[in-house]
């Protein structure tokens, strides 16, 4: 081990204040990390002599056996250096790339009379492939139109000059529904080359382009006076406008434009990429990646650039993101978008990205059920700075209406999720009146010296159904009381009594979070679970309570008895307003007359 110390020494010393890029070995030789740095000697030396809290960080100190570096003139150089070194070596601390999604592509087929579809197999010895497309929409919008404006074949029937010349073929049926210019009958090469080149201009987004040349078609038929086939090119024309109603996001100036995404969630980050052509949307393109260490989202962003401008094979000098990456080229024009088209630009490329996170999400937890419940809680104990995860959580309520039939509910949830018959009901017996605080003090007290007793597992989280007065009860409760250290937590309402804030901590601080956020979820599910669970018990309480007072407290009235009577009359205040012949009806003469003369006179009092 002293060895090895003196071996990592010695390299430190060495490492020059130059940029470059840096590489760890393990002891068997093999490179776990690379990275890059504006001043070698500063940024590897740091990894050495500061404590780091973050224990992959720890994890990979431990590992290293040898320092290798690479000395280049700029820290550009020495971010093109690093992301190849990672792509080629892959080492075990570094981001990680995933792909996990097929994007659809358009190709046009390479055949003497090529066809145009959508694929997501991507060949391209067999055609031009356009794309990636983020919107599966988007794809089916321009076949839709080209196919419209332009009847190329849709068949995959090998069609050659040869072959049409020997009359090979016969037309089918789109031709005779004019969905098909049937090539396979004589049409001549050269025109429906023509007519695919109009289709590729459409494909990248010049529909400008386009709109002019059938415009200028239709006035030259109009000038002929072939006015049925100028009628048609007006048509198309038409149906031209329609599509870039639907397709054409901005009227920027801007020509071409990359416009980035960024969102991230735990470990995981995603970076959305939209190449604008004229204002329309031609290629699209999200990845996703794992962090291994501590990365920043600035170098996460500065990477996921790169990697997708590759992929998409864009030298676009334009570039809209939604904060600096920290590394790129300096011939690039960034921007961060704050309001007109760019910002429009900006807003859709990160609803790309928040979709397709989502989605990802979704997928995850369909093979995982579990993990969505830990990713909730992981992210629940960052907010609250909980030692453990809050694998269990209970939740109370009190239920009374001015201190009468006053009882209290438990709900338990187990990973997120109700655990049912975990769920408690109490009684308030030991408090007078409409005291909320002391009524959550007794119930909490009597709910968790149960479980001392028993020898049983006390809850990770306790959540009031309310504001700090509650969070206090439940302290007293808990710690004065029974010397326990449980995490408490309350839930605050706004004036429409729905969740509003989470209160944690003493003094309480508010932790505020989006409406939209799993955890405010699963906080407005729970208090509208445990106030559901304690109302529904109050009302049972209350109307059993209603019923006694007025048939049990009456001679001669048994359990079969009111059962029968509440059958037949259907409630007590049609009981009390039935007549004496009823009553001898439903119960005979003596029993009848007795029971119907004690209502009348208790009605009377």
């Amino acid at each position: 081990m002293a060895s090895k110390d003196n071996h990592i020494s010695l390299l430190l010393k060495r490492i020059p204040e130059s940029p470059g890029v840096y590489q760890y070995f393990d002891k068997e030789g093999q490179i776990i990390y690379v990275g890059k740095a504006k001043n070698l000697h500063r940024r590897v030396n740091s990894y050495f002599n500061k404590d780091h809290q973050s224990s992959k960080t720890r994890q990979l100190v431990a590992h290293i056996a040898d320092i290798r570096y690479v000395v280049v003139d700029s820290e550009q150089d020495a971010f093109l250096l690093e992301n190849n070194l990672i792509k080629q070596y892959q080492p075990r601390y570094n981001i990680l790339l995933k792909d996990g999604k097929s994007y659809p592509y358009i190709c046009i087929t390479r055949e003497a009379y090529p066809r145009i579809f959508k694929t997501r197999v991507v060949n391209k010895k067999s055609g031009e492939f356009y794309g990636p497309y983020s919107f599966g929409y988007t794809v089916e919008t321009v076949l839709d139109l080209i196919h419209k404006i332009y009847p190329i074949r849709t068949c995959n029937i090998p069609i050659s000059p040869d072959s049409i010349e020997k009359k090979k073929m016969r037309v089918c049926l789109k031709y005779h529904l004019k969905n098909c210019c049937g090539i396979c009958e004589g049409m001549g090469q050269e025109s429906y080359q023509a007519w695919i080149d109009q289709a590729r201009k459409l494909i990248k987004g010049d529909a400008h382009d386009i709109g002019r040349q059938l415009e200028a078609e239709m006035l030259m038929k109009s000038a002929e006076l072939k006015f049925e086939e100028a009628a048609e090119i007006k048509h198309k024309i038409e149906l031209l406008e329609q599509f870039k109603s639907k397709t054409i996001i901005t009227n920027s100036s801007a020509k071409d434009v990359d416009v980035f995404g960024y969102d991230e969630q735990d470990d995981k980050v995603y970076i959305a990429m939209l190449h604008v052509h004229n204002g329309s949307i031609v290629q699209g393109q999200t990845i996703e990646y794992r962090r291994k260490m501590e990365e920043e989202k600035e170098e996460m962003l500065a990477i996921g650039m790169m990697e997708l401008r590759e992929r998409l094979e864009s030298n676009t000098q334009d570039v809209i993101v939604p904060f600096i990456p920290d590394v790129f080229d300096d011939s690039l024009h960034v921007h961060i978008a704050v309001s007109g088209d760019k910002k429009k630009l900006l807003d859709l490329a990160m609803q790309n990205v928040r979709q397709y996170k989502l989605d990802r999400l979704k997928q995850e937890d369909k093979l995982n059920p579990e993990q969505r419940g830990v990713r909730i809680l992981t992210e629940m104990q960052k907010m609250m700075d909980l030692p453990t995860l809050p694998r269990w959580i209970d939740c109370f309520d009190n239920s009374h209406i001015q201190g009468e039939n006053a009882v209290a509910g438990c709900v338990v949830y187990r990973m997120a999720k109700t655990s049912k018959s975990d769920y408690k009901r109490f009684e308030i017996k030991g408090t007078e009146g409409a005291d909320d605080y002391a009524s959550m003090r007794e119930v909490v007290r009597r709910r968790y010296q149960s479980i001392i007793d028993s020898n049983g597992q006390m809850p990770d989280l306790i959540i009031a159904d309310g504001g700090l007065g509650q969070m206090h009860a439940i302290r007293e409760a808990v710690e004065d009381m029974l010397g326990l250290h449980i995490p408490i937590a309350g839930l605050k309402k706004n004036d429409k009594h729905r969740t509003q804030t989470l209160l944690f901590g003493f003094p309480p601080k508010e932790i505020s979070m989006p409406v939209t956020s799993e955890v405010f979820r699963l906080l407005t599910n729970i208090q509208d679970e445990v106030h559901r669970f304690a109302i529904t018990y109050h009302k049972k309480k209350r109307s059993k309570a209603q019923i006694h007072s007025q048939l049990d407290d009456i001679q001669g009235v048994g359990e079969v008895t009111k059962h029968k009577i509440l059958t037949h009359f259907g409630s007590m205040k049609r009981a009390r307003t039935a007549t004496k012949d009823e009553w001898i009806e439903l119960l005979g003469n003596h029993r009848g007359s007795i029971i119907y003369e004690q209502i009348q006179a208790k009605i009377s009092l």
